[in-house]
């Protein structure tokens, strides 16, 4: 997915002197006159004027315009009576230029340059000479300029194209508003460094994986030996090497430390290292740990490279107040006002549960809710048990419910239905045994996913939690509740008071709250700090595989 450094290097030095001699070359076409030359006239008619619709490279411009133009794009183009974009009567124009050198620099965004031709773009200059061949090179850098702005800001497939379960529709940019945007912008490269994503995530990833190219390029990380599990305090001839393999990282810590005795920083370094890649974090290297150290550094590339496409997928502005839960991480956080103010472990679908990716708000909040069994696990889980025994779910107080009535469990005939033929609903009484806990954060969605509590508290103690059907489970709800229904009700603990009182409370926030799920396997905090995640749903070989097909289709 990369392009060499020094092709790059290459490219734009190529694109430097290629771009010094095409005025003369433009100046000998049709309808273009030297800038300061008078206008010449032959037989007593006025040369063509540039800007009018009747020029020789207008007419080519209008004659190429096919079905296969985007339609913004030709509009564009008429409203302008077809006159060229991209040079005028003085050579390619100074916009040309920096917009070249951006699609030629397109791999700083972990995007190819190939996908957009600057080289075959200028060689398709320096050779033009007819108005159609002059006419070809301005639509077709249009057109690649068109995919360049789309591709960067908001990527270069569409998510839900090619996974189903990634509910993100970014927009594409308009092409007509995007050419206008450009022609009236005051400062052509403050308008081309906006078609990126603005957000600080975005561009901190940017930044990193920049530097990760250049380790790469010194030959990236050391390698650590296997050998006996290493736990603090033990002597070992590797402590060198993970010393080094540490600051080479830049973990806090390991810089500090000297000897072979695997002891003090180097075991604080350690522990931010598994911080950093979600393992547990014991200071013990282990397999996990040992198979971390020596991940390839060109594979955590693919996927920082993998995770700005995810990036760019996403708004710029998350809103003024959101939940942002990282399924890849199994962590949530509260950001208010551009500050994060909670945090907290979550428990997310298992991969055969995946939890999907999309946006919703918060509409309200259920204190000892209902369970309604989905009908998944009543007829897959539950209706297998009620064969066996009509009586089984009763110690779980889950009732039995058709049209809206309810039925004595023990009075149907269970082996008269399956999967098929269910027409029951089951339903889990508030209490402590509910399968959702005692309270539940809702934002209603197709998908029947919403963030609740859970009478199983274990599973949060260990690093990877991917265990439920597809909801979220909570760690510590109720602070979740008190930070996010402050707006409705300020006094401290109102909300496990209303638990404990055991009657089923609805609460609505006061000010809208967005929740955002989504799926990141790579990113830098702002302490510096750069995180990468297990691919528990295997999206980041979806992903790959997608972008190289898109890649090889030139899409």
């Amino acid at each position: 997915m990369e392009l060499n450094c020094s092709v790059r290097k290459s490219a734009i030095n190529l694109i430097t002197a290629s771009l010094m001699g095409l005025s003369a070359t433009l100046a000998t076409l049709p309808g273009h006159a030297q800038s300061n030359a008078p206008a010449v006239e032959s037989q007593g008619v006025p040369a063509p004027v540039f800007l009018e619709p009747e020029t020789p490279i207008a007419k080519a411009l209008q004659a190429a315009m096919s079905a296969d133009v985007p339609e913004g794009l030709t509009l564009y183009y008429g409203a302008r009576a077809f006159a060229p974009v991209w040079f005028d009567q003085n050579g390619l124009t100074e916009n040309t230029h920096l917009t070249i050198a951006a699609m030629a620099e397109a791999n700083d965004h972990a995007l190819n340059p190939n996908n957009y031709g600057p080289l075959e773009l200028l060689q398709q200059s320096e050779t033009a000479q007819t108005p159609e061949e002059w006419a070809e090179f301005d639509l077709q850098l249009s057109i690649q300029f068109l995919r360049y702005a789309t591709h960067l800001s908001s990527g270069r497939v569409q998510p839900n194209k090619i996974n189903k379960a990634l509910n993100l529709f970014p927009n594409r940019p308009d092409p007509r508003t995007l050419f206008e945007t450009a022609e009236n912008s005051v400062d052509y490269s403050a308008f081309l460094d906006s078609l990126a994503p603005r957000s600080d995530n975005y561009a901190r990833l940017k930044r990193r994986l920049a530097q990760y190219r250049a380790k790469a390029a010194d030959g990236g990380f050391t390698q650590i030996a296997d050998g006996e599990v290493l736990k603090p305090g033990m002597s070992d001839e590797r402590v060198p090497a993970l010393r080094q393999r540490l600051m080479e990282e830049d973990i806090p810590g390991a810089s500090d430390h000297a000897g072979d005795v695997y002891d003090g920083l180097l075991v604080d370094a350690v522990k931010n290292f598994q911080e950093y890649h979600g393992l547990e974090m014991d200071g013990v290297i282990g397999k996990n740990t040992i198979s971390r150290l020596n991940a390839s550094i060109q594979d955590k590339l693919i996927q920082m490279e993998l995770n700005m496409e995810r990036r760019r997928w996403m708004r710029d502005d998350l809103g003024d107040f959101y939940v942002f839960v990282n399924l890849a991480d199994q962590n949530l956080k509260v950001v208010r006002n551009s500050k994060t103010i909670h945090t907290t472990r979550v428990v997310v679908g298992k991969p055969y549960h995946a939890t999907p990716v999309f946006s919703d708000q918060l509409e309200y909040v259920v204190i000892n809710p209902y369970w309604n069994v989905p009908y998944s696990i009543a007829t897959k889980e539950y209706l297998p048990k009620l064969k066996g025994n009509p009586s089984a779910l009763s110690s779980q107080r889950i009732r039995v419910f058709r049209d809206g009535n309810e039925v004595p469990a023990t009075q149907v005939a269970w082996n008269s239905y399956s999967g098929g033929n269910f027409p029951f609903r089951l339903r889990q009484d508030p209490g402590k045994g509910n399968a959702l806990g005692r309270i539940k954060f809702m934002f209603p969605n197709e998908f029947n996913i919403y963030i609740h509590d859970t009478p199983s508290k274990s599973l949060f103690t260990r690093a990877e939690r991917a265990f439920s059907h597809g909801c979220i489970r909570a760690s510590d709800p109720f602070a979740l509740a008190d930070v996010l229904l402050q707006d409705a009700d300020p006094t401290p603990g109102i909300w496990g008071l209303l638990r404990d009182a055991g009657d089923r409370k609805v609460v609505k926030p006061k000010v809208p709250i967005e929740v955002h799920l989504t799926y990141l396997t790579a990113w830098m905090n702002k302490d510096g700090s750069t995180h990468f995640r297990k691919d528990i749903y295997k999206r980041d070989k979806v992903l790959l595989d997608a972008l190289r097909t898109a890649m090889t289709k030139n899409l």
